[in-house]
C-alpha cells in the first residue's frame, strides 16, 4: 500500500478555500490555496467550469439566520479525472465592527464566510471536526488578510490524512446511526429500501447541518458505501446559465416542461419478466458516459391528489417500469480507482463485532460496477451511471431534478422552493417532523413493509431504546451502539442478497416484499451486483434474519405500526387521546357521586392504548435474535 494518493504526492486534500458573501456580487470565491485555476492567484475569484457552484454551496440559503453552520457537499470532477471530490465548509459570521481591519467592500452590519475544504477522500467528520478549529481560529483573528493560518492547514490535513491514518472508525465520525433511530425509529428501514429502488429522494431541514448528518447517516448504513460507493456520485454537467432554468426565472410554470422534457427522451426498452433471482439480459448497451444512459430514465412518477392514508410507506414502482442495458455491458465504462491514502478494510463478518484489521479479504477492483467491492460484491453501485448523491443542493442547481442525464438523486435541500416542486421526486423526507411523503400510492405498496421487516427493525429500535440511558448513550458500545446498527444492516442486506442468488427463492424473497424485490431486481444495482461472482456470498445464509410464523405478537407490532404511521391511525389515535381527556374532565364533574367508575375507565383505555403505541416493551415474542448471530 502506497504512503498517499496516485494523483497527488501532497496528499488527498486537494484545496482550501474561502468564499465570502459580496453586497454586489453574491456568493464569490475569496482566496483559494493552491489556486483553483491553473493561470490564477490565490485571491482569483475565478472558478472551472465544473465547480462554477462552489460557492452557493459552501455559503448555503439562509446561512445568514445562524451564526455558524457546517455543510457537506460533492463537485463534479475536473476534466481528466473520474472521481467525486468531496467538500466540507464550515460557516460563520462576525460584526463588521468587531473586525481588526475592514476593508472598503465591507458594507453590512456583518461579514459572511465559509472555509472550505476540498478533498479525494470523504471523511466528512474528521474534517470537520479539524476545519471547525481552523474556522473558529480565523475568524478570532479579526482581519481576513492573514492567510498563513489557511496554507498552514493544508500542509497539516495532507500531513494527516495519508496513509495509515485512514482507518474504518474515522470515516463514520459524526454520523450516528443511533440518533437516527431515535428519531425516524421504524422508517429508517423504509428510507434503506427507497435508496436500494434508486428512486428520486430528496431530504429536507433547517439548517444544513442537520441535513447533511442525516442523509449522510442513511447512507453510512449501506456497508462500503461511505468509503468506496460515492466515486461516481456526482457525474452532472453545470447549466451553461441561470437564465436557462424555468425554476430560477418568473415563470414558474415551467415545472409541466420538466415533465415533459424528461419524458420526451426517454427510449422506451421493454424488459421481459424474469423468474426470481435471474437478470433480464439481452437489452443493448448504450455507451459509457451519462449522456447514453437516458434510456435509464424514466418519466416523474405519477401524482395522486389524494395524498395516502400511510405517508411512512415510501418507494416508487415507476422503477418497474425503467429498463437498462445488461449489467455486463454497463461496466464497460473507465473503472475509477480511489487513493491509496483511503485504504479502510473491509470484509470482516458482519455479524461479529467490527475489528481494526481484517484478515478476511480486503477491497479489489470491481470489474463490472468499477467500484472498489469488498468479497461480497459491496457497496452496491448504486450511485453510479447518472444516480446521483448531493448532500447539499444549491438552488442554481434545481435544474439537476428534470435533467434527463439524472436518472435518480438522493439530495438535500434547505429552500422551500425545492419542497414545493413535488412532481420532480418520488420521495421528500421531512427530517424535522421524521416524515417521509409519497405521492405515488403504488410507491408506497412497493415500500409497505413485511412481517419479518416489522420483526427486524422493532429489534433495532428495542436494543437503541433500552440503552439510551447507559454506556450505550455515546454510541461506542456494542449491542445498541453505532456499529451494531451497522451490522445489523449489513446482514440485512447480506441476506437480501443470499436469498436473491437461490434457485427458487419466490418463498425466501417474500419476507421482503414481492413488490418490492420485484421493483429491486430490475435496478442498476442489483443487475450489475448479480452479473458478476462473489465467492464470499456462499458463507451466508438465505433467508430474511427474522422469519418465521406469524403470531399474536405480530398482529400486535402490525396494529401499533400502523397507528403511529399512518394518516388513518393518526387520526385514530388523536381521537383517543380527546376522548380520554374528556373523560377525565367529565370525571371531575361529576365526582365521587360515580365513585370514581369514569376515572377507572379512563385509565383502563389510556393503558390499552399505550400498550399500542409501545409494542417493543410489550411483545418480546416478535423480535426474536437473528439467525446466525454471534455476540462478541
Amino acid at each position: 500500500m502506497e504512503s498517499h494518493g496516485r494523483d497527488d504526492p501532497k496528499g488527498p486534500v486537494l484545496h482550501i478555500v474561502v468564499v465570502g458573501f459580496h453586497h454586489k456580487k453574491g456568493c464569490q470565491v475569496e482566496f483559494a490555496y493552491p489556486p483553483l485555476m491553473p493561470d490564477g492567484g490565490h485571491d482569483s475569484n475565478l472558478l472551472p467550469e465544473e465547480w462554477k457552484y462552489l460557492p452557493f454551496l459552501a455559503l448555503p440559503d439562509g446561512a445568514h439566520n445562524y451564526q455558524e453552520d457546517t455543510v457537506f457537499f460533492h463537485l463534479p470532477p475536473l476534466s481528466g479525472d473520474t472521481k467525486c471530490v468531496y467538500g466540507v465548509s464550515c460557516y460563520r459570521q462576525i460584526e463588521a465592527k468587531d473586525l481588526k481591519v475592514r476593508q472598503a467592500d465591507v458594507t453590512r452590519e456583518t461579514v459572511q464566510k465559509s472555509v472550505c475544504v476540498l478533498s479525494r477522500v470523504p471523511l466528512y467528520g474528521l474534517l470537520q471536526a479539524k476545519l471547525q478549529l481552523i474556522t473558529h481560529a480565523y475568524f478570532e483573528e479579526k482581519d481576513f488578510s492573514q492567510i498563513s493560518i489557511l496554507k498552514e492547514l493544508y500542509d497539516h490535513m495532507n500531513g494527516s490524512l495519508r496513509g495509515s491514518a485512514m482507518e474504518g472508525s474515522q470515516v463514520y465520525l459524526g454520523l450516528s446511526p443511533r440518533d437516527l433511530i431515535l428519531h425516524f425509529r421504524h422508517k429508517v428501514l423504509i428510507l434503506f429500501k427507497l435508496i436500494l429502488l434508486e428512486k428520486k429522494v430528496l431530504f429536507y431541514v433547517s439548517p444544513v447541518n442537520r441535513l447533511v448528518g442525516a442523509l449522510m447517516t442513511v447512507l453510512s448504513l449501506f456497508p462500503g458505501m461511505v468509503e468506496h460507493g460515492l466515486v461516481d456520485s456526482s457525474h452532472y454537467r453545470p447549466r451553461s446559465s441561470t437564465s436557462d432554468d424555468p425554476f430560477l426565472s418568473d415563470s414558474v410554470p415551467g415545472a409541466e416542461e420538466f415533465v415533459s422534457l424528461s419524458a420526451a427522451d426517454i427510449a422506451d426498452a421493454p424488459q421481459e419478466g424474469e423468474r426470481a433471482g435471474q437478470v433480464a439480459s439481452g437489452s443493448p448497451s448504450s455507451g459509457n458516459g451519462m449522456e447514453g444512459d437516458n434510456h435509464l430514465l424514466k418519466p416523474p412518477s405519477r401524482t395522486s391528489p389524494e395524498s395516502s392514508e400511510s405517508d411512512w410507506e415510501t418507494l416508487d414502482p415507476g422503477v418497474l417500469e425503467e429498463s437498462g442495458p445488461k449489467a455486463a455491458a454497463e461496466g464497460k465504462e473507465a473503472a475509477p480507482e480511489l487513493t491509496d491514502a483511503f485504504d479502510s478494510r473491509t470484509g470482516i463478518p458482519i455479524t461479529v463485532q467490527p475489528q481494526a484489521v481484517g484478515g478476511h479479504g480486503g477491497v479489489v477492483q470491481g470489474l463490472v460496477s468499477g467500484l472498489e467491492e469488498d468479497p461480497y460484491g459491496l457497496p452496491l453501485p448504486v450511485f453510479t451511471k447518472g444516480y446521483l448523491c448531493l448532500p447539499y443542493m444549491a438552488l442554481q442547481q434545481h435544474h439537476l431534478l428534470s435533467d434527463v442525464t439524472v436518472r435518480g438523486f438522493v439530495a438535500g435541500a434547505t429552500n422551500i422552493l425545492f419542497r414545493q416542486q413535488r412532481h420532480l421526486s418520488d420521495a421528500i423526507i421531512d427530517v424535522e417532523e421524521a416524515g417521509i411523503q409519497i405521492q405515488d400510492p403504488e410507491l408506497r405498496k412497493t415500500l409497505s413493509l413485511t412481517t419479518a421487516d416489522l420483526r427486524f427493525i422493532d429489534y433495532v429500535v428495542k436494543h437503541v431504546t433500552e440503552n439510551r440511558d447507559d454506556v450505550f448513550l455515546d454510541g461506542t458500545g456494542w449491542e445498541g451502539g453505532d456499529e451494531w446498527i451497522r451490522a445489523q444492516f449489513t446482514l440485512y442486506l447480506h441476506s437480501l442478497l443470499s436469498s436473491a442468488l437461490q434457485q427458487d427463492n419466490e418463498r425466501l424473497l417474500a419476507d421482503y416484499g414481492t413488490p418490492f424485490v420485484t421493483a429491486w431486481k430490475i435496478t442498476h444495482n442489483f443487475r450489475v451486483w448479480y452479473n458478476n461472482e462473489h465467492p464470499a456470498m456462499t458463507a451466508v445464509t438465505p433467508g430474511h434474519p427474522f422469519q418465521g410464523h406469524y403470531s399474536v405478537a405480530d398482529v400486535k407490532l402490525r396494529l401499533s405500526h400502523s397507528v403511529q404511521n399512518s394518516e388513518r391511525g393518526k387520526k385514530i389515535g388523536n381521537a383517543m387521546i380527546t376522548t380520554s381527556r374528556s373523560v377525565v374532565q367529565t370525571g371531575k364533574v361529576v365526582g365521587q357521586s360515580v365513585g370514581g367508575a369514569l376515572t377507572s375507565a379512563k385509565s383502563a383505555m389510556s393503558s390499552w392504548f399505550s400498550t399500542l403505541a409501545q409494542p417493543s416493551a410489550g411483545a418480546p415474542q416478535a423480535c426474536p435474535e437473528p439467525a446466525g448471530e454471534v455476540k462478541p
